[in-house]
Protein backbone atom coordinates (compact mmCIF):
# COMPACT_ATOMS: atom_id res chain seq x y z
CA UNK A 1 0.00 0.00 0.00
CA UNK A 2 1.64 3.24 -0.86
CA UNK A 3 1.04 6.57 -0.28
CA UNK A 4 -1.49 7.19 -3.10
CA UNK A 5 -3.78 4.24 -2.45
CA UNK A 6 -3.09 0.31 -3.20
CA UNK A 7 -1.43 -0.97 -6.07
CA UNK A 8 0.07 -4.34 -7.42
CA UNK A 9 3.91 -4.86 -7.73
CA UNK A 10 7.00 -5.52 -6.06
CA UNK A 11 8.83 -4.20 -3.38
CA UNK A 12 12.60 -4.11 -3.03
CA UNK A 13 14.70 -3.19 0.61
CA UNK A 14 17.92 -4.02 2.23
CA UNK A 15 17.70 -1.81 5.66
CA UNK A 16 15.75 1.01 3.80
CA UNK A 17 13.30 0.63 1.16
CA UNK A 18 15.26 0.61 -2.05
CA UNK A 19 12.71 0.57 -4.96
CA UNK A 20 9.14 -0.20 -5.74
CA UNK A 21 8.06 -1.30 -8.71
CA UNK A 22 4.02 -0.55 -9.08
CA UNK A 23 1.19 0.02 -10.91
CA UNK A 24 -0.66 3.18 -10.45
CA UNK A 25 -1.84 3.29 -7.20
CA UNK A 26 -5.62 3.36 -7.11
CA UNK A 27 -7.09 6.17 -5.01
CA UNK A 28 -9.02 5.68 -1.70
CA UNK A 29 -12.40 4.56 -2.15
CA UNK A 30 -14.65 2.28 -3.96
CA UNK A 31 -12.00 1.10 -6.15
CA UNK A 32 -9.35 0.20 -3.98
CA UNK A 33 -11.43 -2.54 -2.57
CA UNK A 34 -12.26 -3.43 -5.78
CA UNK A 35 -8.31 -3.80 -5.70
CA UNK A 36 -8.07 -5.43 -2.87
CA UNK A 37 -10.27 -8.09 -3.53
CA UNK A 38 -7.67 -10.80 -4.82
CA UNK A 39 -6.15 -9.90 -1.33
CA UNK A 40 -8.66 -11.00 0.62
CA UNK A 41 -9.34 -14.38 -1.45
CA UNK A 42 -5.53 -14.90 -0.45
CA UNK A 43 -4.37 -14.77 -3.95
CA UNK A 44 -1.41 -11.82 -3.19
CA UNK A 45 -0.30 -10.44 -0.06
CA UNK A 46 -0.84 -6.93 1.05
CA UNK A 47 2.27 -4.77 2.47
CA UNK A 48 1.96 -1.99 4.94
CA UNK A 49 4.12 0.16 6.71
CA UNK A 50 4.84 -1.21 9.82
CA UNK A 51 2.41 0.06 12.96
CA UNK A 52 3.87 2.29 15.47
CA UNK A 53 2.40 2.44 19.12
CA UNK A 54 3.12 4.97 21.02
CA UNK A 55 1.54 4.19 24.29
CA UNK A 56 2.01 0.63 25.47
CA UNK A 57 2.72 -0.33 28.99
CA UNK A 58 3.32 -4.25 27.98
CA UNK A 59 2.54 -7.72 26.72
CA UNK A 60 3.80 -10.93 26.25
CA UNK A 61 4.39 -11.13 30.30
CA UNK A 62 6.77 -7.65 29.97
CA UNK A 63 6.01 -4.50 31.67
CA UNK A 64 7.97 -1.27 31.00
CA UNK A 65 8.05 -0.75 34.80
CA UNK A 66 10.08 -4.13 35.00
CA UNK A 67 13.10 -2.18 33.57
CA UNK A 68 15.17 -3.39 30.72
CA UNK A 69 14.34 -6.82 30.19
CA UNK A 70 10.40 -6.15 30.84
CA UNK A 71 11.01 -2.90 27.40
CA UNK A 72 12.73 -6.02 25.31
CA UNK A 73 9.88 -8.29 26.42
CA UNK A 74 7.10 -6.85 25.93
CA UNK A 75 9.14 -4.99 22.19
CA UNK A 76 9.13 -8.28 21.00
CA UNK A 77 5.75 -9.26 21.68
CA UNK A 78 4.44 -6.72 20.06
CA UNK A 79 6.38 -7.26 17.03
CA UNK A 80 5.13 -10.42 16.39
CA UNK A 81 1.61 -8.34 15.52
CA UNK A 82 3.60 -5.86 13.03
CA UNK A 83 4.59 -2.37 15.77
CA UNK A 84 7.67 -2.17 14.59
CA UNK A 85 8.24 1.23 16.19
CA UNK A 86 6.48 1.68 20.00
CA UNK A 87 7.21 3.70 22.72
CA UNK A 88 7.12 2.04 26.49
CA UNK A 89 4.39 3.60 28.72
CA UNK A 90 5.20 4.17 32.46
CA UNK A 91 2.26 4.75 35.07
CA UNK A 92 2.09 6.25 38.59
CA UNK A 93 4.24 4.52 40.63
CA UNK A 94 6.91 5.70 43.62
CA UNK A 95 8.77 8.86 41.89
CA UNK A 96 12.35 6.71 42.29
CA UNK A 97 10.68 3.54 40.43
CA UNK A 98 9.30 6.21 37.37
CA UNK A 99 13.01 7.31 37.04
CA UNK A 100 14.58 3.53 36.95
CA UNK A 101 11.79 3.09 34.73
CA UNK A 102 13.08 5.43 32.46
CA UNK A 103 16.18 4.81 32.87
CA UNK A 104 15.26 0.78 31.93
CA UNK A 105 14.02 1.96 28.37
CA UNK A 106 16.86 4.57 27.78
CA UNK A 107 19.39 0.72 28.48
CA UNK A 108 17.07 -0.71 25.44
CA UNK A 109 17.65 2.30 23.26
CA UNK A 110 21.31 2.11 23.90
CA UNK A 111 21.65 -1.67 23.26
CA UNK A 112 18.21 -3.05 21.74
CA UNK A 113 19.44 -6.67 20.96
CA UNK A 114 21.11 -8.80 23.25
CA UNK A 115 23.50 -11.07 21.52
CA UNK A 116 21.27 -13.85 19.35
CA UNK A 117 18.16 -12.28 20.29
CA UNK A 118 17.10 -10.98 17.10
CA UNK A 119 15.66 -7.33 15.85
CA UNK A 120 13.45 -5.43 18.33
CA UNK A 121 11.09 -2.72 17.20
CA UNK A 122 12.63 0.59 17.17
CA UNK A 123 12.24 2.51 20.42
CA UNK A 124 12.55 6.26 20.36
CA UNK A 125 11.72 7.19 23.25
CA UNK A 126 9.39 6.38 26.16
CA UNK A 127 5.58 8.20 27.02
CA UNK A 128 5.41 8.92 30.48
CA UNK A 129 2.41 8.35 31.75
CA UNK A 130 1.76 9.64 35.43
CA UNK A 131 2.63 10.88 37.91
CA UNK A 132 1.79 14.68 36.47
CA UNK A 133 -1.63 13.75 36.29
CA UNK A 134 -5.12 14.59 38.15
CA UNK A 135 -6.06 12.43 41.21
CA UNK A 136 -9.65 12.92 40.16
CA UNK A 137 -9.52 11.25 36.77
CA UNK A 138 -7.03 8.51 37.80
CA UNK A 139 -8.63 5.79 35.56
CA UNK A 140 -5.94 2.51 36.10
CA UNK A 141 -3.23 4.76 37.65
CA UNK A 142 -2.45 3.95 40.94
CA UNK A 143 -2.95 7.11 43.53
CA UNK A 144 0.26 8.54 43.75
CA UNK A 145 0.20 11.69 41.74
CA UNK A 146 2.80 14.38 41.76
CA UNK A 147 2.96 18.13 40.55
CA UNK A 148 5.69 18.37 37.89
CA UNK A 149 7.51 20.60 39.89
CA UNK A 150 10.85 22.25 37.87
CA UNK A 151 13.05 19.79 39.67
CA UNK A 152 10.87 16.41 38.63
CA UNK A 153 11.30 17.55 35.12
CA UNK A 154 14.86 18.24 35.11
CA UNK A 155 15.43 15.12 36.31
CA UNK A 156 13.00 13.21 33.51
CA UNK A 157 14.48 15.16 31.29
CA UNK A 158 17.92 13.84 32.27
CA UNK A 159 16.89 10.53 31.24
CA UNK A 160 17.44 11.21 28.02
CA UNK A 161 14.88 8.98 27.45
CA UNK A 162 11.55 10.86 26.83
CA UNK A 163 9.17 11.19 23.32
CA UNK A 164 5.78 12.04 25.29
CA UNK A 165 4.72 13.09 28.85
CA UNK A 166 0.94 12.95 29.40
CA UNK A 167 0.03 15.76 31.86
CA UNK A 168 -3.18 17.24 33.02
CA UNK A 169 -3.12 20.85 32.85
CA UNK A 170 -5.20 21.63 35.65
CA UNK A 171 -2.45 20.54 38.11
CA UNK A 172 -0.05 22.65 39.52
CA UNK A 173 2.54 23.91 37.73
CA UNK A 174 1.48 22.19 34.47
CA UNK A 175 1.82 25.18 32.49
CA UNK A 176 5.00 26.38 32.91
CA UNK A 177 6.19 21.95 32.65
CA UNK A 178 4.59 21.68 29.61
CA UNK A 179 6.19 24.81 28.22
CA UNK A 180 9.66 23.43 29.48
CA UNK A 181 8.88 19.91 27.76
CA UNK A 182 7.91 21.60 24.20
CA UNK A 183 11.10 23.50 24.26
CA UNK A 184 13.22 20.30 24.78
CA UNK A 185 11.00 18.80 22.15
CA UNK A 186 8.85 16.22 23.98
CA UNK A 187 5.60 15.77 23.28
CA UNK A 188 3.09 17.33 25.53
CA UNK A 189 -0.08 14.74 25.73
CA UNK A 190 -3.22 16.49 27.75
CA UNK A 191 -4.42 13.19 29.54
CA UNK A 192 -6.29 11.38 33.05
CA UNK A 193 -7.77 15.31 33.42
CA UNK A 194 -10.50 16.82 35.06
CA UNK A 195 -10.23 20.10 33.12
CA UNK A 196 -12.56 21.91 31.20
CA UNK A 197 -12.11 23.06 27.74
CA UNK A 198 -10.49 26.67 28.90
CA UNK A 199 -7.76 24.70 30.72
CA UNK A 200 -7.37 22.59 28.30
CA UNK A 201 -6.92 24.98 25.40
CA UNK A 202 -4.42 26.90 27.76
CA UNK A 203 -2.05 24.31 27.91
CA UNK A 204 -2.51 23.82 23.90
CA UNK A 205 -1.50 27.51 23.68
CA UNK A 206 1.21 27.04 26.32
CA UNK A 207 2.82 24.02 24.09
CA UNK A 208 1.99 25.88 20.65
CA UNK A 209 3.79 29.09 21.93
CA UNK A 210 7.35 27.13 22.57
CA UNK A 211 6.38 26.27 18.95
CA UNK A 212 5.98 22.50 20.39
CA UNK A 213 3.76 19.24 19.37
CA UNK A 214 0.16 18.35 21.70
CA UNK A 215 -1.62 15.45 21.88
CA UNK A 216 -4.35 13.87 24.15
CA UNK A 217 -4.18 10.61 25.62
CA UNK A 218 -6.66 8.02 24.85
CA UNK A 219 -9.44 9.71 23.85
CA UNK A 220 -13.01 9.59 25.59
CA UNK A 221 -11.02 8.19 28.53
CA UNK A 222 -10.38 9.53 31.45
CA UNK A 223 -11.14 12.68 31.31
CA UNK A 224 -14.03 15.73 30.74
CA UNK A 225 -16.88 14.66 27.60
CA UNK A 226 -18.23 16.77 24.73
CA UNK A 227 -21.21 18.35 25.84
CA UNK A 228 -23.16 21.80 24.05
CA UNK A 229 -22.35 24.13 26.65
CA UNK A 230 -19.47 22.67 28.20
CA UNK A 231 -16.88 21.52 25.14
CA UNK A 232 -14.40 19.89 27.86
CA UNK A 233 -10.97 18.08 27.27
CA UNK A 234 -12.75 16.32 24.28
CA UNK A 235 -14.01 19.40 22.79
CA UNK A 236 -10.53 20.82 22.88
CA UNK A 237 -9.49 17.72 20.99
CA UNK A 238 -12.02 17.69 18.31
CA UNK A 239 -11.66 21.96 17.81
CA UNK A 240 -7.87 22.14 18.14
CA UNK A 241 -7.36 21.15 14.31
CA UNK A 242 -3.19 20.67 14.96
CA UNK A 243 -3.72 18.63 18.23
CA UNK A 244 -3.21 15.05 17.55
CA UNK A 245 -5.17 12.81 19.75
CA UNK A 246 -4.87 8.83 20.23
CA UNK A 247 -7.26 6.26 20.33
CA UNK A 248 -8.13 2.63 21.92
CA UNK A 249 -9.98 0.77 19.25
CA UNK A 250 -10.41 -2.15 21.11
CA UNK A 251 -14.21 -1.53 21.37
CA UNK A 252 -14.49 -1.82 24.85
CA UNK A 253 -12.99 1.59 25.25
CA UNK A 254 -14.63 3.19 22.81
CA UNK A 255 -17.79 2.41 20.87
CA UNK A 256 -17.39 1.85 16.99
CA UNK A 257 -19.92 4.93 16.25
CA UNK A 258 -17.43 7.21 18.27
CA UNK A 259 -14.80 5.99 16.08
CA UNK A 260 -16.00 6.73 13.01
CA UNK A 261 -17.16 10.56 14.56
CA UNK A 262 -13.80 10.77 15.77
CA UNK A 263 -11.79 9.46 12.79
CA UNK A 264 -13.78 12.28 10.53
CA UNK A 265 -13.23 14.97 12.55
CA UNK A 266 -9.98 14.79 13.20
CA UNK A 267 -8.40 13.31 9.51
CA UNK A 268 -4.71 13.31 9.38
CA UNK A 269 -4.31 13.70 13.71
CA UNK A 270 -5.68 10.49 15.04
CA UNK A 271 -3.70 7.64 15.59
CA UNK A 272 -4.43 3.82 16.76
CA UNK A 273 -2.22 3.07 20.09
CA UNK A 274 -2.80 0.04 22.52
CA UNK A 275 -2.34 1.08 25.93
CA UNK A 276 -1.68 -2.63 26.17
CA UNK A 277 -0.71 -4.05 29.65
CA UNK A 278 1.81 -7.38 30.24
CA UNK A 279 -1.34 -9.54 30.22
CA UNK A 280 -1.41 -8.99 26.51
CA UNK A 281 -0.85 -12.25 25.12
CA UNK A 282 -1.12 -14.42 27.69
CA UNK A 283 -4.37 -16.55 29.12
CA UNK A 284 -7.40 -14.56 30.67
CA UNK A 285 -7.48 -14.31 34.29
CA UNK A 286 -5.98 -12.15 37.06
CA UNK A 287 -2.58 -9.96 36.53
CA UNK A 288 -1.15 -6.70 37.59
CA UNK A 289 -1.20 -3.03 36.20
CA UNK A 290 0.97 -0.69 38.63
CA UNK A 291 1.15 -2.86 41.29
CA UNK A 292 -2.80 -2.94 41.46
CA UNK A 293 -4.82 -6.37 41.10
CA UNK A 294 -6.31 -6.63 37.56
CA UNK A 295 -8.84 -9.49 35.90
CA UNK A 296 -8.79 -10.05 32.33
CA UNK A 297 -12.03 -11.21 31.48
CA UNK A 298 -14.04 -11.00 27.82
CA UNK A 299 -11.16 -9.00 26.40
CA UNK A 300 -10.95 -6.28 28.43
CA UNK A 301 -8.72 -5.96 31.46
CA UNK A 302 -10.35 -4.56 34.57
CA UNK A 303 -9.61 -3.32 38.11
CA UNK A 304 -11.70 -4.94 41.23
CA UNK A 305 -14.14 -2.00 40.95
CA UNK A 306 -14.93 -2.54 37.47
CA UNK A 307 -13.10 0.74 35.86
CA UNK A 308 -11.13 -0.38 32.31
CA UNK A 309 -7.12 -0.84 33.58
CA UNK A 310 -5.47 -0.83 30.20
CA UNK A 311 -6.06 -3.20 27.22
CA UNK A 312 -4.79 -6.37 25.62
CA UNK A 313 -4.97 -5.08 22.41
CA UNK A 314 -2.59 -5.09 19.71
CA UNK A 315 -2.09 -2.91 16.64
CA UNK A 316 -3.18 -5.58 13.93
CA UNK A 317 -6.59 -6.16 15.60
CA UNK A 318 -6.99 -2.38 16.43
CA UNK A 319 -6.63 -2.26 12.40
CA UNK A 320 -9.09 -4.87 11.19
CA UNK A 321 -11.36 -3.24 14.12
CA UNK A 322 -10.93 0.21 12.20
CA UNK A 323 -11.79 -1.82 9.10
CA UNK A 324 -14.48 -3.44 10.37
CA UNK A 325 -16.08 -0.29 11.90
CA UNK A 326 -16.25 1.35 8.55
CA UNK A 327 -12.83 2.98 7.32
CA UNK A 328 -10.84 1.21 4.34
CA UNK A 329 -7.86 -0.33 4.65
CA UNK A 330 -5.64 2.53 3.46
CA UNK A 331 -7.49 5.05 5.77
CA UNK A 332 -6.91 2.58 8.83
CA UNK A 333 -3.01 1.93 8.02
CA UNK A 334 -2.87 5.51 8.24
CA UNK A 335 -4.15 5.55 11.64
CA UNK A 336 -1.88 2.62 12.66
CA UNK A 337 1.53 4.00 10.75
CA UNK A 338 1.74 7.45 9.18
CA UNK A 339 -0.06 9.44 11.70
CA UNK A 340 2.24 8.31 14.59
CA UNK A 341 5.48 8.77 12.74
CA UNK A 342 4.17 12.31 12.13
CA UNK A 343 2.92 12.83 15.44
CA UNK A 344 6.51 11.64 17.15
CA UNK A 345 8.63 13.67 14.61
CA UNK A 346 9.89 9.91 12.84
CA UNK A 347 10.55 11.10 9.39
CA UNK A 348 11.55 7.92 7.99
CA UNK A 349 9.14 6.08 8.43
CA UNK A 350 5.46 5.20 9.01
CA UNK A 351 4.70 5.11 4.90
CA UNK A 352 6.35 3.58 2.04
CA UNK A 353 8.87 4.69 -0.34
CA UNK A 354 12.17 4.83 -1.42
CA UNK A 355 14.78 5.79 0.97
CA UNK A 356 12.27 5.02 4.12
CA UNK A 357 13.43 2.64 7.09
CA UNK A 358 12.00 -1.12 5.55
CA UNK A 359 9.68 -1.13 8.25
CA UNK A 360 6.92 -3.37 6.40
CA UNK A 361 3.85 -5.84 7.83
CA UNK A 362 2.48 -8.18 5.38
CA UNK A 363 -0.62 -9.20 5.89
CA UNK A 364 -2.78 -12.44 4.18
CA UNK A 365 -6.69 -11.89 2.84
CA UNK A 366 -8.00 -11.66 5.91
CA UNK A 367 -5.86 -8.63 7.58
CA UNK A 368 -3.82 -11.07 10.06
CA UNK A 369 0.15 -10.65 10.01
CA UNK A 370 1.98 -12.95 7.69
CA UNK A 371 5.32 -11.51 8.32
CA UNK A 372 6.90 -8.30 9.70
CA UNK A 373 10.39 -7.20 8.86
CA UNK A 374 12.44 -3.94 10.89
CA UNK A 375 15.11 -1.96 9.37
CA UNK A 376 15.32 -4.43 6.98
CA UNK A 377 15.40 -7.61 9.02
CA UNK A 378 12.39 -9.96 9.36
CA UNK A 379 11.30 -10.95 12.58
CA UNK A 380 10.89 -14.75 13.63
CA UNK A 381 7.11 -15.63 14.45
Amino acid sequence: MLPDGVAAGALHYGERIERIDAEEPVAEGPAVEARLAPVRRGERALILPGFIDAHVHGGGGGDTMDGADGVRTLARFHLQHGTTTLLPTTITNPWPQVLRALDGVRAVMERPEPAGQGPLPSIPGAHLEGPFISPHRLGAQPPMTLAPTAERIDAVLGTAALRVVTMAPEVEGALEAAATLARAGIRVSIGHTNAGYDEAHAMVEAVRSEGGTVGFTHLFNAMTGLGSRAPGTVGAALSEPDAYAELILDLHHVHAASFRAVAAAKAGRLLLVTDAIRACGLPEGETELGGQRVLVRGGAARLPGGSLAGSVLTLDVALRNAVASGLSVPRASGLASSVAARYLGLDDRGVLAPGMRADLVVLDGDLAVRSVVVGGRGAER
